[in-house]
């Protein structure tokens, strides 16, 4: 009833006003949009954890709610995204996991997460040693992004005894030394990373040992990259992300990467002369937001007949994003203004009965289901 009663608010007003080539492999995603015989105005940015998966478990209704999105021959109706903090492997693998989780073809282009804009930063580093940081396949990722030097935490701490002094003691780690990427461990090891200067430092994922972390992180940075020297310029830092928590499978909230960048900034200006510089991406950041506008209205426009009505190119009215954590999908939505109207799910990290305080959504619902009808009935889309 109250949703009713909120669409019908909101269908007597007017309505909210307002990079990469694609490939072959796109191809069967541009003839879907380009057989619509009416264009959407609207776009949808949906978070991930907490909203459509709890873990790899679909929740909400999710399966069914996408489904909405394509007609009974599988033609994509509605254009949408995945905007994540996530990540650890790239969008590509991503994209086939969603896929199979929620029983959509998905493709790479629709997957965007926290680490995605690190590829904009390859130019500068392309050739020169870095580490990635994070569970998953980080040296994976920024090797698939076209940087050639790098190398997982894991297999640069490898190459210095002792140092990390717990390492004796974590028999879990034995575990991992047969999984490490081949594809950046040849490229970077032949080059012996130990007299090689670190020039910069990816968080793409979350932190899976904090103590080995740290205390490699503040090796590297306090040493201008080259662990066991003398004290110098700190190499550049830089976060996926700045959650300080997220929704998984345990009933209350697990920390995130936000929580593991306090505790190496605590530790680091604690024994550093000088406080420690990083730079942090994923939402909240508006620029994570125009991002995604720009990656909707690309599919548009790759379609020249989708993309012009009377001849006059076609804006989105509206871009929905659909999230569970109000400081950081609704904050974010609402720093980047029209045409983003937020709305706010109860299935992930916000389980409030009203809307949020500090960070009010545009509307409240139960599950993604709920937020996937709403926008289905305002647009006039069945």
């Amino acid at each position: 009833m109250k949703i009713l009663q909120i669409l019908r608010r909101k269908l007597s007003s007017s309505q909210i006003q307002s990079t990469a080539t694609p490939s072959l492999s796109l191809a069967f995603f541009y003839r879907q949009l380009h057989s619509s015989s009416n264009p959407a105005s609207f776009g949808v940015a949906f978070d991930i954890d907490g909203v459509l998966l709890r873990g790899s478990n679909p929740i909400g209704g999710s399966p069914r709610a996408l489904k909405r999105f394509y007609d009974d021959s599988g033609t994509l109706k509605v254009p949408y995204v995945f905007l994540t903090n996530g990540g650890g492997v790239p969008e590509s693998k991503r994209a086939k996991e969603l896929g199979s989780l929620l029983d959509v073809n998905i493709l790479p282009l629709q997957v965007i997460q926290g680490h995605s804009p690190f590829k904009q930063l390859m130019r500068r580093f392309e050739n020169e040693l870095i580490v990635a940081v994070g569970k998953g396949e980080p040296a994976e990722v920024m090797s698939e992004y076209g940087f050639k030097n790098v190398l997982s935490i894991d297999e640069y701490a490898s190459c210095f005894d002792n140092i990390d002094p717990l390492a004796q003691y974590k028999k879990w780690t034995d575990k991992l030394d047969g999984n490490q990427s081949s594809k950046s461990k040849h490229t970077a090891l032949s080059n012996d990373p130990c007299s090689q200067r670190v020039a910069a430092v990816f968080v793409v994922s979350d932190s899976v040992d904090w103590s080995r972390d740290i205390q490699v992180l503040c090796d590297i940075l306090r040493t201008g990259g080259l662990p066991g020297k003398e004290i110098a310029h700190q190499p550049p830092l830089f976060f996926a992300n700045d959650d300080l928590a997220y929704q998984a499978l345990f009933p209350s909230e697990r920390l995130g990467m936000g929580a593991f960048r306090i505790a190496v900034e605590s530790v680091f200006n604690a024994i550093h002369p000088a406080a420690l510089k990083y730079t942090s991406y994923g939402k909240p950041n508006p620029s994570v937001f125009k991002n995604a506008e720009t990656v909707l209205m690309h599919v548009l426009q790759s379609c020249p007949t989708n993309h012009q009505v009377d001849g006059r190119k076609q804006f989105f009215k509206t871009l929905y994003m659909i999230g569970d954590n109000p400081s950081v999908d609704i904050k974010g939505a609402r720093q980047a203004g029209s045409p983003w109207f937020s709305i706010l799910t109860r299935t992930g990290v916000f389980k409030g009965k009203e809307n949020h305080d500090d960070f009010p959504a545009d509307l409240v619902v139960d599950t993604v289901e709920e937020a996937v009808d709403y926008i289905l009935s305002k647009e006039c889309i069945s």
